[in-house]
């Protein structure tokens, strides 16, 4: 038993020395610094909550060094942010295949005196998850680990040392989640060439509104909320697909429409898509075709 439990913890020491050397700190906040890791060759991917500046952000690379960063971009809605830093050039992690609950990982992160480390397992592994900001992470991953103020922007590892994803506390306000190496791949590669993420658009300003049972039975399904519309953007996707004023939006594409969180969900990537668009006008059921627009946030 011994010599297995020496193993064991010796194994865990190189793992956490080989993410060791894409571990980055930041020092973008007030007292209270956080992680990232080398994603590319002078690319360091972090948490958007954890950054209080856009210039001159104080990074410790692998090697001790002290380095100054600039942000590329930023998601709120995924807290995904991507810095660019002259020096540091550890080649990527491997990628993880899907994880499963139940499955040992580590988190690696960085501050000054060296790296920061935390072993734990993915308490929970789910489908699609939407953030309470509204973004879009491919799975939901719950980390069952202790957390620190620092820890966030650690990359997570499985036991054969490939990314999982990237550890954060600014999406949740119980068990930290990791961020799916598969959407900061997504997340990163946009922010990298924009700045910002594409959003679909459909040009009005909306209100949730309850939904009576004799609107509701226009569905043929049992929703209590939609959306109503407040204003309408002159020659805008909703203006030219026929949305008015007054208009109560209950379905896109397929997809009901109870609050405004739906809604940003139904358009994630229909940019340039015509779709269908259910609303609720004069106490009417209206299927109206609209074409979805964009805006970078």
């Amino acid at each position: 038993m011994e010599h297995i439990l020496s193993s064991f913890s010796a194994n865990l020491a190189d793992l956490v020395e080989h993410a060791g050397h894409s571990a980055v700190g930041i020092e973008a906040r007030h007292r209270i610094g956080s992680s990232g890791f080398l994603w590319k060759p002078g690319v360091i991917v972090t948490t958007d909550h954890s950054l209080r500046r856009d210039e001159d952000i104080p990074v410790i690379l692998p090697t001790g060094n002290r380095v100054s960063a600039e942000l590329a971009g930023r998601d709120p809605d995924t807290d995904i942010a991507v810095l660019r830093a002259i020096g540091a050039e550890t080649p990527p992690l491997e990628q993880a295949p899907p994880s499963r609950a139940g499955e040992l990982v580590l988190a690696v992160g960085r501050h000054a005196p060296g790296v920061l480390a935390a072993l734990g397992i993915v308490s929970t592994a789910a489908g699609q998850w939407k953030t309470w900001r509204g973004g879009q992470l491919d799975s939901l991953l719950r980390l069952d680990m202790g957390a620190y103020p620092r820890s966030s922007g650690s990359m997570v590892t499985d036991t054969q040392g490939r990314l999982v994803g990237m550890l954060t506390t600014g999406l949740t306000r119980t068990a930290p989640v990791a961020i799916p190496a598969s959407t900061i791949e997504r997340v990163a590669t946009e922010l990298l060439s924009h700045g910002r993420i594409a959003r679909g658009y459909l040009g009005v300003g909306l209100q949730p509104v309850a939904l009576p049972p004799a609107l509701s039975a226009l569905l043929n399904r049992d929703q209590h909320s939609a959306v109503i519309v407040l204003s309408v953007e002159p020659g805008g996707g909703a203006d030219s697909g026929g949305i008015r004023l007054g208009d109560i939006i209950a379905e896109i594409h397929g997809r009901p429409v109870t609050d405004i969180d739906d809604l940003r969900a139904a358009l994630h990537g229909l940019i340039g898509t015509e779709v269908p668009v259910v609303v609720l006008r004069g106490g009417q059921r209206a299927d109206l075709r609209v074409t979805v627009g964009g805006t970078r946030n």
